[in-house]
């Protein structure tokens, strides 16, 4: 197996300190300016503050309470590693990549670097702190990385996500996300993504998959059914994430007003819908609804009303709802059983899915009506939008496919991507953690030479 020795990780380790004092900042000499809207800043530390939530505890408790029980802390901890990975690369290069001045439509130029030049004052007649604006940005980076983790679950190597996790973001996250928000060029053929249908969502779904299919299916999977060990976590954690989404969505007015208030009525009305409609076909196919299929549901809808939440009216957004959730039930009990691809907790499914096909609606039901700055749909006279929302769609996709298998071969080169069968076998709670979730007799010993357990 492929390992970096400690003698190399002190050597990166000492090169990345190094660079880290190289970097000029002036990120403190800023002032306190007189455009700052007090209420608009609340709103988005608060926005900022759940959408952070939403990763940890969230997402981390909604995917451990899908899996089994032997891989509950192994998959916590790819989402805890997610924010605190993403959080140093998007001050270190990440956010600058996104959201610098654009360099050909292409990137972000270097003007952020080391979070240079982001301080007090707003940015671009936002009435909000540059600083909050960037942090609410690096929490929406974190969260999809953390997505991502849910098509490898109980597979891949916590140094080897880490290693694969600072790749993606700068080559996948970062230039994407210059495209549709920070200038580029999907910014400027107007395609419209209020708060991440392509960002956040479909990168992160087929990101899911094709890692899924690279590292190859778990060792028992389709021969031994694995039931989620926990439904209560489980739904605790969906029903962060459903809170955490409006800061996630109505957030992303980056102001405190109505369009604020509209956003956060369409992302709950959508969500009740999707949960609603999940529930009837669960009901008309199996005849039972499940609290799994509901929580799933709500999700989808929200999902699908990410990138059309600014930009259509209530009536849209129970629409999409209401559709978006039998799209995604067919993705997991249907396209996934057919082609029989192990992405663990069906982030593809999901979010990619759910992505393509509120993307997708949002260019037919986008109005300006609500929101001067968007623009029509094909059922409001403007059928072009459609095709911009079609060439994001694609664009995302693409980028997804390439740029998740060149950072997981190059992560390859240096330390093996996949756990040993032993290792898998075992579970990597304890194979990569020495950790468990829940002590019994026969495994209450396992902590003991931890110093944090020491030293109690």
């Amino acid at each position: 197996m492929k390992v970096l020795t400690n003698k190399s990780l002190c050597i990166i380790f000492s090169t990345f300190i190094l660079f880290l004092l190289l970097i000029p900042s002036n990120a403190f000499a800023a002032s306190k300016a007189s455009s700052i809207d007090s209420g608009d800043t609340a709103w988005m530390l608060i926005a900022t503050a759940i959408v952070i939530f939403m990763t940890l505890p969230g997402l981390a408790i909604f995917y451990c309470g899908l899996m089994d029980s032997k891989n509950v802390v192994s998959t916590v901890m790819y989402t805890f590693s997610s924010l605190l990975v993403v959080t140093i690369i998007w001050v270190l290069w990440g956010y600058t990549l996104a959201f610098g001045g654009d360099v050909g439509g292409i990137i972000g130029n270097l003007d952020y670097l080391g979070f240079n030049n982001v301080g007090q004052t707003p940015l671009n007649g936002m009435t909000i702190p540059h600083s909050i604006f960037a942090i609410f940005q690096c929490a929406f980076a974190a969260i999809t990385v953390a997505i991502v983790s849910s098509g490898v679950a109980g597979r891949m190597g916590i140094g080897a996500w880490m290693a694969f996790s600072i790749l993606w973001i700068t080559i996948v996250y970062s230039p994407m996300a210059h495209w549709v928000w920070g200038g580029g060029w999907l910014f400027n053929i107007g395609e419209l993504d209020f708060a991440g249908g392509t960002v956040v969502h479909i990168l992160s779904g087929v990101s899911a998959l094709v890692a899924a299919i690279i590292l190859g299916p778990r060792i028992n999977y389709l021969k031994k059914v694995v039931t989620p060990h926990n439904l209560m976590l489980f739904m605790i954690g969906a029903a962060s994430l459903w809170v955490g989404w409006f800061g996630f969505n109505a957030g992303s007015a980056l102001a405190s007003n109505g369009l604020t208030a509209h956003v956060f009525t369409n992302t709950q009305v959508a969500a009740s819908a999707a949960g609603f409609s999940w529930l009837l076909v669960e009901w008309l196919m199996h005849k039972h609804p499940t609290l799994i299929g509901a929580a799933n549901g709500v999700l989808a809808g929200l999902v699908g009303i990410t990138p059309a939440a600014g930009y259509v009216t209530v009536l849209s957004a129970l629409v999409i709802g209401l559709t978006t959730s039998p799209i995604c039930y067919f993705g997991i009990h249907y396209i996934k059983a057919r082609f029989k691809f192990d992405d663990t907790l069906d982030a593809f499914s999901t979010h990619g899915i759910g992505g393509i096909w509120g993307s997708l609606l949002t260019g037919l039901l986008a109005t300006t009506s609500v929101n001067s700055s968007g623009r029509n749909g094909l059922l409001y006279g403007n059928p072009i939008q459609l095709l911009h929302q079609c060439v994001g769609v694609t664009t995302a996709i693409v980028l997804a496919i390439v740029g998740t298998y060149i950072a997981l071969k190059t992560v390859n080169l240096f330390t093996s991507i996949r756990v040993s069968k032993e290792d898998e076998l075992n579970g990597l709670d304890i194979a990569s953690h020495e950790e468990v979730a829940y002590t019994t007799e026969s495994n209450s010993n396992l902590n003991v030479s931890h110093p944090l357990i020491q030293n109690r």
